[in-house]
C-alpha cells in the first residue's frame, strides 16, 4: 500500500500558554565568601584605580646616533623592536616626530631626523618599551 504524504505526521505539543522563560539560574549564587582580589568579583569593583594602570615591560629597544653615509647629517634610529608591527611602529614615530622634526619608518626601523635620543628615550618610556643607548 501507498501512503500518501500528510502535513500533519508530526504531532503537536501543546505549551503551557503561561511558561516564562526568566529562568536565571545563577541568581543564587553569591560572592560571600570570594577574595577582594578575586578576578570573579563584580565589574566597577576593581581594587585597581586608573590612575595607576598595570604596565608590562614591552621589551628593549636601541637608539643609535648615526651620521655615516647620511650626507654628515645625525639621524636618531630605534630598532630592534620585538612583536610590534608597522601600524603601531609608525604611531610611535608620529609621537617621535612631535619633537619638532621629521622622521620616518625604514625596514622596521624609526628614523627621526636629529640627535633626539633623550626625547626619544622618553616617549618609548612611555609607551613601555626599556629604551638603551647604543652606538655612538
Amino acid at each position: 500500500m501507498i501512503e500518501s504524504f500528510s502535513m500533519s505526521r508530526h504531532k503537536h505539543i501543546p505549551s503551557d500558554e503561561k511558561q516564562s522563560f526568566n529562568n536565571k539560574p545563577f541568581d543564587s549564587l553569591s560572592i560571600k565568601g570570594l577574595p577582594a582580589e578575586s578576578p570573579l568579583s563584580l565589574p566597577g569593583s576593581d581594587p585597581r584605580t586608573e590612575a595607576e594602570p598595570v604596565r608590562k615591560s614591552r621589551g628593549r629597544v636601541d637608539i643609535v646616533r648615526q651620521k655615516a653615509g647620511r650626507g654628515g647629517k645625525t639621524v636618531t634610529v630605534v630598532k630592534n623592536f620585538v612583536g610590534i608591527g608597522l601600524p603601531e611602529k609608525e604611531q610611535l614615530a608620529k609621537k617621535m616626530k612631535a619633537c619638532g622634526t621629521g622622521g620616518t619608518v625604514k625596514n622596521g626601523q624609526i628614523e627621526i631626523q636629529g640627535d633626539k635620543r633623550a626625547e626619544v628615550a622618553e616617549i618609548l618610556k612611555e609607551a613601555g618599551f626599556r629604551p638603551v643607548f647604543a652606538g655612538g
